[in-house]
């Protein structure tokens, strides 16, 4: 929209242009001393004069509003479309590395990548110089020299990787292979340093799951538990919704209804050779009437699954050897403590058969005894992980349709009263 500004004298040749509003004419020959503009050059375009807008005809609106329309129409188709959010990165959705910066862009960044491209070259030739000389000492038959220079072989594999900005980027991203060394080293450095593992240590020894189940426990595995998100509150879209299955963290809050079916677990293993582990899930926390106390029930248990660096994930246990019975805490009791451990068999190649636990032994398993007498130690090595829940009203369903059973209620003992026969008899005679 043209702006409406009164023209000077000097200007007279361009009061003829009509604006958003009527400008009125100059007059030209009241002013004899005004000399007449020289004409245009022919190279330079004659600016075209401006529509009035004074009284704007109905066809010429219409014809307006159609070009604005076009105009705006192919504004848009020529405006591309960027995508709003970063695609998802996955074995199935690969990407690769990309320079932030392209060449030139910055000098410096640039030195620095050739300066990491060269020392990796240094470092893998002088790893080939090691593993001749191995090759040499085997030869020779010389034990203490053939550990040192394995050793030394192992330290130049990682340093002469680790420093690339590629195999950081795959290794950050879950590209990367585990049979190979540099990946093996930096997702077992991340998941020690970066706080996983701290973050299960500290709730396993804050609900004192140590030593109320083992007395020593030193994960080697990462190992992640995925349960069903919680159902809407709508209970329309809670039998219409399809629930997906997100990561637990260690020693949240799960609803009953989140774990009526076994969990999706996914391990992490850094070791190449295959190995035999034993899967355990334990309630510490069912009420022993008898005692007063606590006791253990044994929900799901699963001998001799084999892990490696090349294992699939989530496990498959097409047949338990002790099915999955759901969490059900009971009502008045507080917080259960719902723990899965993936512990070493004594033989990582070895079978082992394990008794049945029958469904009346469930309840009262004294798993530090079982854990004895065939070999489990939490000291050296498995994984581990906990979260806790509360009773609520699908419990009740619990009870009914997989155990079958009445449904026990508990609560604080009443408070004895030394009046009670008292209170009982009549005040006044």
């Amino acid at each position: 929209m043209l702006a409406v500004r009164r023209l000077p004298r000097a200007c007279a040749r361009l009061s003829v242009c009509r604006g958003n509003a009527s400008l009125q004419q100059t007059d030209v020959s009241s002013n004899p001393a005004a000399s007449p503009p020289p004409p245009p050059q022919a190279a330079a375009p004659t600016p075209k004069p401006l529509k009035p807008a004074s009284s704007p005809s109905k066809a010429d609106s219409e014809t307006t509003g159609k070009v604005d329309d076009a105009a705006v129409a192919e504004n848009n188709q020529s405006r591309r479309n960027w995508p709003t959010h970063r695609p998802r990165i996955s074995l199935e959705h690969p990407r690769q590395w990309n320079r932030p910066l392209a060449k030139g862009v910055l000098p410096a960044y640039d030195l620095a990548l050739q300066y990491i491209e060269e020392d990796s070259k240094a470092l893998i030739q002088e790893l080939e110089e090691v593993r001749k000389a191995l090759q040499a000492s085997e030869a020779e038959g010389d034990v203490q020299r053939q550990q040192e220079l394995s050793e030394k072989v192992k330290i130049l594999e990682i340093q002469s990787e680790v420093n690339l900005p590629n195999v950081r980027w795959n290794a950050m991203n879950g590209m990367g292979d585990l049979n190979q060394p540099i990946y093996r080293h930096l997702t077992e450095k991340r998941w020690r340093e970066d706080g996983a593992l701290d973050l299960l240590m500290e709730r396993t020894y804050q609900m004192h799951v140590v030593p109320d189940l083992l007395p020593d426990l030193r994960p080697s595995i990462d190992l992640r538990v995925n349960f069903p998100e919680p159902p809407p509150k709508d209970v329309y879209r809670r039998s219409r919704l399809k629930r997906r299955y997100q990561k637990v963290d260690p020693g949240v809050y799960l609803l009953p209804e989140q774990t009526w079916r076994s969990p999706m677990l996914y391990t992490t293993v850094w070791h190449t050779d295959t190995r035999l582990y034993t899967l355990f899930m334990v309630d510490l926390d069912v009420p022993d009437e008898a005692n007063q106390s606590f006791q253990s029930y044994l929900h799901w248990m699963q001998p001799n699954i084999s892990l490696s660096t090349s294992s699939a994930s989530p496990l498959s246990i097409p047949h338990p050897h002790t099915h999955y019975v759901p969490p059900h805490p009971q009502q008045g009791t507080p917080y259960h403590r719902y723990v899965i451990l993936l512990l070493p068999q004594t033989s990582p190649t070895e079978p082992i058969k394990l008794p049945k636990v029958s469904e009346a032994d469930r309840r009262g398993f004294n798993f530090r005894a079982f854990a004895e007498e065939h070999g489990f130690d939490g000291s050296k090595g498995g994984g581990a992980h906990m979260w806790r829940e509360v009773w609520d009203e699908t419990v009740s369903k619990i009870y009914q349709d997989v155990l079958k059973t009445e449904e026990p209620q508990y609560g604080r003992p009443p408070t004895w009263d030394p009046y009670a026969e008292l209170k009982g008899t009549k005040k006044y005679i």
